[in-house]
């Protein structure tokens, strides 16, 4: 049985963190996951205290400290690294973009990303994340940046995007991350695109009910996709 004696482990004040993963990417044993986003030490046996994730917080949230832990497993973290459960996503690190405005490509020409944060996908941006905060938020569904060919130009220009499908992901978390969004940050308004199909509504729903939820008083914008990539309606 493993006895626990006074060693060095890192700490995290999760009142400073905001989330951004660099820590989480910086630690090689995998021992700091995001997880609601917050910076959380997924296990004390994971960590070596050395203190390699000190450098890459930008909000000087994780400091070492020597306290009674269970000694530093070599082998756990090799483990960890093949786990799904607890691997930490390079996708969590935040990341902002200066984009030009819209123009049109001139023929040959490749044309430009309108793209201004990553990551970009609801669950795994954090509502503290720096790009979120007086933003012009795109909330579209997974399949409707496919479909519709000029989504950047018409849409994504000015924007900060998130993206989620309310077919696969389960309704009431995905609000609740939603909810606190709108709570945390001042946004200047909200549009939903979606497509045409049914069970898509179901993103517009989810704004609707989060706008309620946060006490808010957000502009709510929709634009439908059809099938076909064409523009069905605009509200």
């Amino acid at each position: 049985m493993a006895i626990k004696t006074a060693r060095k482990i890192v700490n995290i004040d999760e009142a400073k963190c905001d989330g951004c993963g660099q820590c989480a990417n910086a630690c090689v044993e995998g021992a700091i996951k995001i997880i609601d986003g917050k910076a959380k030490l997924v296990s004390e046996t994971y960590c070596d205290g050395l203190g390699a994730c000190l450098g890459k917080c930008p909000q000087d949230a994780i400091t070492v400290t020597e306290r009674e832990s269970l000694p530093f497993n070599e082998e756990a973290p090799k483990f960890n690294a093949i786990s799904e459960e607890i691997n930490v996503c390079p996708g969590t690190a935040i990341s902002e973009f200066e984009r030009p405005k819209a123009s049109a490509a001139k023929e040959g020409e490749q044309r430009e990303s309108m793209l201004t944060n990553f990551p970009f996908q609801l669950a795994l941006v954090p509502p503290t994340a720096p790009f979120l905060k007086e933003a012009a938020l795109v909330l579209a569904a997974d399949c409707a940046p496919f479909a519709y060919a000029a989504f950047h130009e018409d849409f994504l220009a000015g924007h900060t995007l998130l993206i989620d499908c309310p077919k696969l992901n389960e309704f009431e978390p995905h609000k609740a991350k939603l909810t606190e969004i709108i709570k945390r940050n001042n946004l200047k308004s909200l549009t939903i695109i979606r497509m045409e199909v049914p069970c898509c509504s179901g993103l517009t729903y989810m704004a609707e009910e989060a706008i309620r939820a946060s006490g808010k008083n957000l502009p709510l914008r929709e634009a439908v996709i059809g099938v076909g990539g064409e523009i069905k309606e605009v509200a």
